[in-house]
């Protein structure tokens, strides 16, 4: 969803008046030199800005700002997040009241009859399906123990996807327009493995660890991505092992060695497809099996060639907020943790939406 912010005058007109004055004054008093005013500026701003003195030596705003530049960004992070949830949630009570009107319905009597009367059941099929596709989430748990859990998991998120198709088609039907800016990140593919074009509309870079159940429980919604919108998104990967997965950081290098070799992506979609198969002697066997140049990957991994490949990527993931895998970034606009297809095409349609000028 994208947000402007309404801009607000404040009137200036005492501070301007109050400067004439001054400029009028300037003939008649003697100046200060430029030097002593810029000298005495820094001596007011240093004073004012310090909050600790220690041993006589002054902390200051800046240090404490630069210390807390973490938590900082994400309750920045945090404020934006409520501001478009809120917003999404005012458009969509809107729209809901306006149809109701015109139906001569209540809401609850709207969302009824165009909503949950409409939501299919969950059929065995279904959920065998999902069963299968998602091993890295159920984590060997036997189908028989989850089988509830998974029919409510999926007839919750059929009955969100049908609200939304109808919610969609009511934003259509009254020309709802958005101009709500959100924040986004400064965010550089740099020389990252990319998928697409290098002119693709919509950059989409996530940033992941091979040994993260929840990482590789989107690769098909990527890939999914890929499918439906072509050359519209290009897709970056960038590397975020986490200290508490022992093999990630291997693993990483693992692909880095494996694209030097042109076999990024294939390697990449056999980590995720087994991640019980990350030790070094594994990974070997991996590449191996991708006809790379085995020797010049075995001395690639070992080496650590790519060791500080993986801390740039690391490092540039902390400093744009990312805290834990898998995190998304569509033109900036971050998007945390595993979630759900619809959930990031949302975002890409708005994309493609603003860059369209409608």
């Amino acid at each position: 969803m994208s947000l402007i912010t309404a801009n607000n005058t404040v009137s200036r007109g005492s501070a301007f008046a109050a400067v004439a004055l001054l400029l009028g004054l300037a003939g008649i008093f003697p100046a200060c030199s430029a030097a002593d005013g810029d000298q005495a500026a820094k001596a007011e701003s240093t004073a004012s800005n310090v909050v600790a003195v220690i041993g006589g030596e002054p902390v200051t705003m800046s240090d404490l700002e630069e210390i807390a530049a973490p938590q900082l960004k994400q309750l920045d992070r945090q404020r934006y997040q409520i501001l478009e949830r809120s917003l999404d949630q005012l458009v969509e009570q809107k729209l809901l009241e306006m149809a109701a009107s015109k139906a001569g319905k209540t809401t609850e009597e709207l969302i009824e009859s165009e909503v949950n009367a409409k939501i299919t059941a969950v059929t065995d099929a279904e959920v065998d399906a999902w069963y299968e596709e998602n091993q890295a989430r159920v984590r060997g748990r036997d189908k028989a123990e989850i089988v509830d859990q998974i029919k409510q998991f999926l007839g919750q998120e059929r009955g969100g996807e049908t609200r939304s198709a109808y919610i969609e088609g009511l934003r259509e039907e009254y020309g709802v327009k958005i101009r709500f800016e959100p924040q986004r990140v400064d965010m550089q593919v740099a020389d990252a493995p990319v998928k697409g074009p290098d002119n693709a509309p919509v950059t989409l870079v996530e940033f992941s660890d091979f040994e993260c159940p929840y990482c590789s429980s989107v690769t098909p919604t990527l890939k999914k991505i890929t499918e439906t919108y072509g050359d519209k998104v290009r897709i970056a990967f960038r590397q975020y092992p986490l200290g508490f997965h022992a093999k990630a950081q291997k693993a990483a290098e693992a692909s880095l060695c494996a694209r030097e070799q042109g076999k990024f992506w294939e390697m990449h979609d056999a980590m995720f497809a087994d991640q019980k198969k990350l030790e070094v002697a594994q990974l070997k066997t991996t590449a191996a099996g991708l006809e790379v140049d085995t020797a010049k990957f075995d001395e690639c991994l070992d080496s650590g060639k790519f060791a500080d490949a993986v801390k740039k990527d690391f490092d540039a993931g902390q400093a744009a907020g990312v805290s834990g895998t898998p995190a998304f970034f569509i033109n900036g606009r971050m998007i945390e943790g595993a979630v759900p297809y619809d959930q990031l095409a949302a975002v890409i349609d708005d994309e493609l939406e603003r860059l369209s000028g409608d």
